[in-house]
């Protein structure tokens, strides 16, 4: 790791320009990990890379610091290809989105991320698959490296862990409690991140509530399925974690699957577990993910793609 880190100060330093990147619909770990790192960088050797994104932008994540530099991919000019380009939280090439062309096309590529991906797409690889978030890469690179962090690196960072385990519901380690409580200690409010969060519009929380009304539970009980159909998901703030969570909230709910139909022949899979992994389902859906907590985007009309689903899910429960 210390050659890497040497590695990568180096291609910081020579580099003109920089981007940033994570994977496409992003969430709060892929938009506070790559603002962090584009303040880290801007910080500690004055340049200012862009900070890019494809797909839905979540409005819960509209106040985060350093906000307005993360800019929708096909809004920015790029008369030319980056020198440096960071990767972040992306998981599998396929959730890359539209920005696959500029990482390509970039003199030089380095991912940092907390998936399990056995085809890394950059020629320098900063991962870590134990790590809660790729915030916590962020902050232990920034750490061993000597970097200067201010206000709105920490509360970066700590939006990021917040965000990707659950308000520290899904944390396996003690390492991201122990990164948290040195963020407290340097200034992060808590309070104020969660508060901060609370920004969805009127008929994302409605349309939410409503799909999770609807939800179907099968197997006993055992599995709760959610579908949003095409009306609602042009109501839904990016995401929809919070139908996920809902759901979670049942006694005896041990799976929840969310299937959204994004287009006619294209149908979203969010998977979550409180049992045994559904990484696997995922994976044989052409997706990936965390043992516990999955996903896939699958090019096909949604009962085709729920049918698909309910048989994985029955080789994993019985």
């Amino acid at each position: 790791m210390k050659e890497k880190l040497g590695i990568l100060v180096e291609k910081i330093r020579g580099a003109q320009s920089v981007v940033i990147v994570g994977h496409k619909n992003p969430d709060g770990d892929s938009v506070c990990a790559s603002l962090a790192l584009a303040r880290l960088i801007e910080l500690n050797f004055n340049k200012t890379p862009v900070c890019m994104y494809d797909g839905n932008f979540p409005n819960i994540l509209d106040n985060v610091p350093n906000r307005p530099c993360m800019r929708y991919f096909g809004h920015v000019d790029v008369d030319r290809p980056f020198d440096l380009a960071f990767i972040l939280d992306y998981g599998t090439e396929t959730n890359i989105g539209g920005t696959k062309n500029i990482i390509d096309s970039a003199g030089y590529k380095i991912e940092i991320d907390h998936h399990k991906n056995d085809a890394p797409v950059a020629d320098l690889c900063l991962d870590d698959i134990n790590a809660a978030a790729t915030g916590e890469i962020i902050f232990k690179i920034a750490d061993d490296l000597n970097w200067v962090r201010d206000e709105t690196v920490n509360d970066l960072i700590a939006l990021s862990l917040l965000t990707d385990t659950g308000f520290f519901k899904f944390a396996r380690r003690g390492t991201v409690l122990r990164m948290m409580a040195d963020l407290v200690d340097a200034g992060v409010n808590i309070e104020s991140l969660s508060n901060l969060l609370n920004n969805k519009p009127r008929k994302a929380v409605l349309t939410e509530a409503a799909v999770a009304s609807r939800a179907e539970f099968l197997f006993r009980g055992r599995v709760a399925l959610a579908t949003v159909l095409r009306d609602d998901y042009k109501k839904l703030d990016g995401r929809s974690d919070t139908i996920l969570n809902l759901l979670g909230h049942i006694r005896g709910v041990e799976y929840i699957i969310m299937l959204k139909q994004q287009k006619e022949s294209q149908t979203s899979v969010s998977l979550r577990s409180r049992a045994k992994p559904v990484d696997e389902i995922a994976a044989a859906l052409g997706g990936g993910g965390h043992l516990y907590a999955a996903g896939a985007v699958v090019h096909d009309e949604l009962e085709n793609v729920r049918a698909r689903v309910l048989e994985l899910i029955k080789g994993v429960i019985k």
